[in-house]
């Protein structure tokens, strides 16, 4: 179809509008991320108590060695350890704060959880293992399982440390080895360590004025208490549920929730983008005709990216900068656009219609694809609770209070995600001459590829910021897990006992960071969420590496065809 002409005007009132929204929440919350608190002690205990894990099993604490440790238990720790397995490294534990591993997948286990990437693409060493996802996006159980399976085959709980928190992490230049404590009384050393916690890993709650004093039943989303609803959510048929949140969380458990729910009040500050999931059952018979390494060639096909004609790259060459970010905006106008036609089809309430539209810039916020989610709200029990960006901002102990109106509940559930970190979580990680990391990054991000960082040396870092982001995290990962085993398999073949980045190598990666943001003003214009720590000003190295996937990829290789150049070995 051709694409309609429209005036100048048309997106230049469009994006007013997304201007207006974006000031109207900073104004509401300009503290930034401080509007979040994931300090889950005194009477927010209970939303950090694992419940899936049952009591913890009394140990004695640990006192060894081992060769490689992991700070995590999910895709990062499993897929990276697949490849060191490979290079004939034996001695590797995962140290998991949950239960079992999965990270992600462990704790969030909502009801109708499941990925927004292609489980074809997403489930990492599919050709290693030879299993083929049920469906065309993976629900949470099979993730759950999947990872299992991997530990299993890679020989992974042999040596896992489970239901533990890594508290700190230090670096002894005497013994050239990381010292490991948690909060079992371990006291681990480890040659290399692995930070895999990812940055979104630690519950958060919104700082609401009597939220202690609510005497109904309540928990995070990431720590569902199936004992209180059902496991099919059965036993809310009496009770009037509440949930604060509306991003990808809680776009996948409002359907459930509605269908089951007596009653069902979502309290929107800011509503999720919703385009189309198209999700099937994989075909067995498509699936029997794979061969070996047939998602390697999924994976090359994604890392090179789209492929342009000779009369598309020469019309893109003659395009100026302005005239880019020009195109670029108004495509990414439109394709909002046809985001609230879906919902004015969809929603017959033509005010909850309204509401319902995200006014931003598409990946300001996190994209969500759902079928369902919508259509809850033509549900009559079902009632939307628009906050206008305000957010809820009173609790009393019968339930939230908006615009002077009461609404008493009997289960508010948290849908307000996780804290943004950039390394420690839990962990506070010191490296030579006694340097906190977050004190070398107090006054801005420094490492290479956002794996390393100098004067930490034998650490690595996955899936933190200077990385590059991708919508498919585990593509990202794959890459930097094959980049640390081959480090690691460097050190041990040449003899060595340690590896550090120089500052030159890492003074180039942050100036390469720096080159790739900024080049408009997007993250500024962009509602607040935490793609950009809450509308909070954040320098230009504190961020992903934005030259694009393949570009990251080719300087990983780079990086280690000067192995000499861009390290110190000792």
């Amino acid at each position: 179809m051709p694409r309609v002409q429209r005036p100048d005007s048309y997106y230049e009132e469009i994006k007013r509008k997304f201007a207006e929204e974006r000031d109207l929440r900073l104004a509401y919350r300009p503290e930034g991320t401080a509007q979040f608190t994931s300090d889950l002690d005194g009477a927010f205990a209970k939303y950090g108590v694992d419940p899936y894990a049952g009591p913890v099993t009394p140990r004695e604490p640990i006192r060894d060695t081992v060769e490689v440790l992991f700070i995590g238990g999910g895709f990062s720790a499993l897929l990276t350890s697949a490849r060191l397995r490979e290079k004939g490294v034996e001695s590797i534990r995962i140290v998991e704060r949950g239960g079992d591993v999965g990270g992600t997948w462990y704790w969030n286990r909502y009801p109708g959880a499941a990925c927004d990437v292609v489980a074809y693409d997403y489930l990492p060493l599919l050709d290693e293992t030879g299993y083929v996802p049920t469906r065309h996006y993976a629900q949470a159980p099979e993730i759950f399982a999947y990872c299992q399976l991997i530990a299993q085959r890679y020989n992974l709980y042999d040596l896992a440390v489970f239901q533990t928190t890594v508290t700190s992490t230090v670096w002894n230049e005497a013994e050239q080895m990381w010292h490991v404590q948690t909060d079992r009384g371990d006291h681990m050393r480890a040659r290399f360590v692995i930070c895999a916690n990812g940055t979104l890993s630690k519950p958060k709650l919104s700082r609401i004025a009597g939220m202690e004093m609510f005497k109904g039943h309540s928990f995070h989303t990431s720590r569902w208490d199936y004992d209180y609803t059902g496991a099919q959510l059965e036993k809310l048929k009496d009770k009037v549920v509440g949930i604060i949140g509306t991003g990808a969380t809680a776009v996948q458990a409002v359907p459930g929730l509605g269908e089951n729910a007596k009653e069902l009040y979502v309290f929107q500050r800011t509503p999720s983008s919703i385009d189309v999931r198209d999700d099937w059952a994989t075909d067995m018979e498509w699936a029997a005709t794979l061969k070996p390494g047939w998602q390697a060639k999924r994976r090359a096909k994604a890392l090179t990216g789209p492929v342009f004609t000779e009369e598309q790259k020469a019309r893109f060459a003659a395009e100026s900068r302005e005239q880019k970010i020009a195109r670029q905006e108004r495509d990414n106008i439109d394709y909002m656009m046809r985001i609230h036609r879906r919902i004015e089809e969809t929603v017959n309430d033509k005010a909850t219609a309204e509401a319902l539209k995200p006014w931003y810039m598409f990946m300001c916020k996190r994209p969500c694809f759902h079928n369902d989610y919508l259509p809850t709200f033509n549900r009559p029990s079902v009632h939307l609770v628009d906050t206008h960006g305000k957010g809820i901002t009173q609790i009393t102990e019968k339930g939230p209070v908006f615009d002077g109106k009461q609404y008493e509940l009997d289960l508010l559930i948290y849908a307000t995600g996780f804290e943004v970190q950039k390394t420690g979580i839990y962990n506070r990680i010191i490296g030579k001459n006694g340097v906190d990391l977050e004190d070398k990054y107090r006054d801005g991000i420094r490492t290479l590829l956002g794996i390393h960082t100098q004067g930490f040396p034998n650490m690595f870092i996955m899936g933190g910021y200077q990385a590059s982001f991708q919508f498919n995290l585990t593509d990202m990962l794959q890459t930097q897990g094959d980049h640390i085993a081959a480090c690691i398999d460097y050190v041990r073949a040449n003899g060595h006992r340690t590896i550090d980045p120089t500052f030159d190598a890492e003074e180039w990666w942050v100036q390469e960071v720096i080159r790739h943001r900024g080049k408009t003003s997007r993250n500024m214009e962009c509602t607040p969420g935490y793609y950009n720590f809450e509308g909070e000003s954040n320098r230009r190295q504190d961020g992903n590496y934005n030259g694009g996937f393949k570009q990251y990829f080719d300087h990983q290789g780079a990086v280690r065809a000067r192995m000499t150049e861009n390290f110190e070995f000792g």
